[in-house]
């Protein structure tokens, strides 16, 4: 009889350093451009609401982290290590580096470096460009070719137009 152990793997899925960079740069491009939308909704654009949108984005940020660190420590029942919860959260940082053009991009329109109205375009057309960008890392780590890699971030980028668009529907 085989032995069960022998089939699990060593490490979860998720400690893989290439799976945590495009899984928290896809989650954080589109919760970003999401959260952009949302904030962006009712029309306020003044120098104030850009900032006040740039300190949500950020709290949103770590608050994502936290919550996808933590629901991967519990979701791996088994021993622990000290300090385990710590790496879990640790590893999310993928996901807050993500997100902080876009903060930068909202609180430069509330500081004054460029026009408060309409920088969500800018905003969203980073997200989009970031999640092309993923989309060919993804590719070619796997080993695809060049034509097959540049489908693929094609691909990504008009998912994250479509949750752009969507969310500019839904206001």
């Amino acid at each position: 009889m085989a032995d069960p152990a022998a089939a699990v793997p060593a490490r979860p899925a998720h400690d893989d350093t290439r799976s945590l960079l495009l899984f928290g740069g896809v989650y954080g491009a589109v919760v970003a451009s999401a959260m952009v939308a949302a904030l962006t909704e009712y029309g306020h654009n003044s120098p104030g609401a850009r900032r006040y949108d740039a300190a949500w984005l950020l709290v949103t940020a770590f608050a994502s982290a936290l919550a996808h660190g933590y629901s991967h420590y519990i979701a791996e029942r088994g021993p622990r290590r000290r300090g385990e919860a710590l790496l879990a959260l640790a590893a999310e940082w993928p996901l807050v580096v993500a997100m902080l053009p876009t903060v930068l991009i909202l609180a430069g329109a509330g500081w004054g470096w460029w026009s408060a109205d309409g920088v969500e375009y800018p905003a969203f057309v980073f997200n989009i460009a970031l999640l092309f960008v993923l989309g060919l890392l993804s590719a070619r780590w796997a080993g695809r070719r060049w034509p097959i890699v540049l489908v693929t971030g094609v691909v990504d980028a008009l998912f994250g137009l479509i949750v752009v668009v969507a969310n500019a529907v839904i206001k």
